[in-house]
């Protein structure tokens, strides 16, 4: 399994607007800015992730983007589920029930089966908050001159 680009950009864009959310509605081409991301580029996330319960928008003048919901409630898993579709390490384990005919015979299987198990347990324990937290405490996010 491989993020995409789309997974990884995504994410740094929920984080830009957890870190911003007491500012109101965030414009793109703030985003694109401060993250490094064309704006073209974010206008194809944000198709993916205009979903009311991710995303609330505003057009016009003050338009822009922001969290429908504070950023303790939106995991890592959640966020690249939707932009790469799955998240599952092989093929086989993309349909549920299994629609391969050797699952039966696969001795491989549940390698498969707990990688998966792993990847989502690991990636659904991390939220939004939890990654500007841990940001915050290396002092990653401070200046010094």
């Amino acid at each position: 399994m491989k993020i995409s680009t789309k997974g990884r950009y995504s994410l740094r864009m929920l984080l830009d607007l957890a870190e911003h959310k007491n500012d109101g509605f965030v414009s793109l081409k703030d985003i694109s800015q401060r993250q490094g991301i064309s704006k073209k580029y974010l206008e194809q996330i944000v198709t993916l992730l205009s979903r009311p319960d991710i995303l609330r928008t505003n057009r016009g003048n003050k338009g822009g983007y922001m969290l429908a919901k504070e950023p303790d409630k939106y995991t890592v898993g959640q966020i690249l589920r939707i932009t790469e579709g799955g998240l599952s390490p092989v093929s086989c384990l993309e349909d549920n029930p299994i629609q391969c005919d050797q699952w039966r015979e696969c001795k491989t299987l549940p390698v498969w089966q707990g990688l998966e198990k792993a990847i989502n347990k690991y990636l659904d324990g991390i939220t939004l908050q939890d990654i500007l937290q841990d940001f915050k405490k290396s002092g990653a996010d401070e200046y010094y001159i």
